[in-house]
């Protein structure tokens, strides 16, 4: 059996998504998030790679792009034996047990791992699963190992003028106890799971608990459900989810008969999903809403990225940095749709030229909508703190913001097609069916908004011309937004005429 530590980690975590990964990984989803996560954990091993000074990185390949484990197992006893100071990438092998330890470092007369992780979440059971993993294949190689360390990202940094301070940006937990604990009473335990559950071939028989509902192989362990089911229903949690469906109240009939759901939301959800009601529309309350907008009136949409390096001045990892933006706007009672856009070259700090863009663009007296308008405004109250000279104009449009969504998540308009999501991406199809210009499906490059934050950084490394398509990608999705938005406003107008 060949066992490496993400697999080992996959196994302890969860023995069927394990096996789906070995066995059906046509089934695991990809995307250009997944990658982008791949490229961030890249980029901050390297960043870690300059704690301790110079270090020797043992990567090998074969075949292009292929791992060389034999020669980086070959490379790593050299160094060792030459008492490099760190080693990254020191690879080791026992019965079929691989690892890679991101950071070797010699200690005294042994050695410490040190394991890095692109993440500023702190501590984590499946860290310790991790490294016990690590320091368990390392002294059945006759390593003695003196120390374990997990390297993570301290969210609480701020980036300074000076530049990054990378022993500032780590934060080194010392997760000896743990390990020793995990390695002596958990780590045979999933080894002989992992045996059983990966040689095998037959997929295990794991019953359905909260943590399944976020996972990305959901649709594939779920796939035996009824359409729609409980794991549907709009805002139910996921302790009530999975005590119904093992009380075998899974679909939406069950639920009915059952008389268990009180929510009035969810139960309208139900009713319509059930009977096909048609659309149920609060008139009154939709009017009411309709009334405090006004004219000239705004449509606005963001679009972000979360760099887990820092590099504007004053931000701290994984801030939210608006790079985009698109602004439809009507001048008057009638008056003709029209459409501004800005977006940043990548690259740079656009924080300043978005700011600047946006008090032109938007009057400080107009009335602005966004669609869950808690993300425009406190990236435009980021904003206002980052620049003062501006902080009156942005602060006069964030005060000025009003929520399209209010409606929606009110349950004063609903249709059976919107299901249990209320985002513009649910809302939008089940309005405006069948209208091409709608579908973001038909988009080109650019789908949603992690592809949007995905590939913008990546925009400067590119060749021009297919820089200018992804520019001409992300403005398009960016349009779709706030198009979808007022269409959206539309609707909520004609269903009151």
């Amino acid at each position: 059996m060949y066992l490496s530590k993400s697999i080992y980690v996959r196994v302890w975590s969860c023995p069927k998504g394990a096996w789906i990964n070995r066995y059906h990984p046509e089934a695991v989803p990809q995307g250009e998030g997944k990658l982008a996560r791949f490229r961030t954990g890249d980029e901050v091993g390297e960043l870690a790679r300059g704690l301790f000074g110079p270090s020797v990185n043992v990567t090998a390949y074969k075949d292009g792009d292929k791992l060389d484990l034999s020669r980086m197992i070959e490379r790593t006893r050299r160094e060792m034996d030459q008492g490099t100071p760190v080693i990254c990438e020191a690879s080791f092998s026992f019965e079929g047990l691989y690892c890679a330890v991101d950071l070797l470092k010699k200690e005294g007369d042994g050695w410490a791992i040190y394991e890095v992780k692109s993440s500023g979440d702190g501590l984590q059971d499946k860290y310790i699963a991790d490294v016990s993993y690590q320091k368990y294949v390392l002294e059945h190689c006759g390593v003695k190992v003196t120390g374990v360390y997990l390297v993570c990202i301290d969210s609480s940094y701020v980036l300074g003028p000076e530049g990054l301070d990378v022993h500032r940006f780590f934060q080194i937990n010392d997760l000896w106890e743990p390990a020793c604990q995990a390695q002596e009473s958990t780590v045979p335990l999933v080894l002989r799971e992992a045996e059983r559950v990966l040689e095998s071939g037959e997929e295990p028989a794991v019953e359905l608990s909260e943590n399944c509902k976020d996972c990305e192989l959901f649709s594939y362990c779920g796939r035996d459900l009824p359409s729609p089911n409980v794991f549907d229903l709009y805002r139910l949690q996921k302790k009530k989810m999975i005590e119904y469906y093992r009380q075998g109240l899974v679909s939406f009939a069950d639920l009915e008969r059952a008389g268990v759901i009180k929510n009035a939301t969810q139960k309208r959800q139900i009713d319509f999903a059930l009977h096909d009601r048609g659309i149920y529309a609060d008139k009154e309350a939709i009017r009411a809403f309709l009334a405090g907008l006004s004219y000239p009136l705004y449509f606005l949409d963001f679009e972000t990225m979360q760099p887990a390096i820092p590099f504007c001045v004053g931000t701290h990892p994984f801030a939210q940095i608006p790079f985009q933006y698109s602004l439809h706007f009507i001048e008057r009672d009638g008056g003709a749709l029209q459409h501004a856009e800005f977006l940043a070259e990548s690259g740079t700090d656009p924080r300043r030229a978005i700011s600047e863009a946006l008090c032109r663009d938007i009057p400080a007296d107009a009335c602005v909508t966004a669609f869950n308008k808690a993300f425009e405004c406190t990236r435009l109250k980021e904003l206002a703190a980052a620049f003062p000279d501006l902080s009156d104009h942005l602060l006069a449009i964030e005060g000025n913001i009003i929520d399209l969504l209010t409606p929606f998540q009110k349950g004063w308009y609903y249709r059976r097609e919107i299901g249990g999501s209320y985002s513009i991406k649910s809302v939008l199809p089940a309005i405006c069916p069948n209208d091409p210009e709608l579908d973001y499906h038909q988009l080109e490059g650019i789908h949603n908004g992690s592809e949007a934050m995905s590939i913008f950084p990546e925009i400067r490394f590119m060749p021009p011309e297919e820089r200018d398509r992804a520019r001409r990608n992300l403005l398009a999705y960016c349009r779709l937004d706030t198009l979808a938005m007022v269409r959206v406003w539309e609707e909520l107008k004609k269903i009151t005429d």
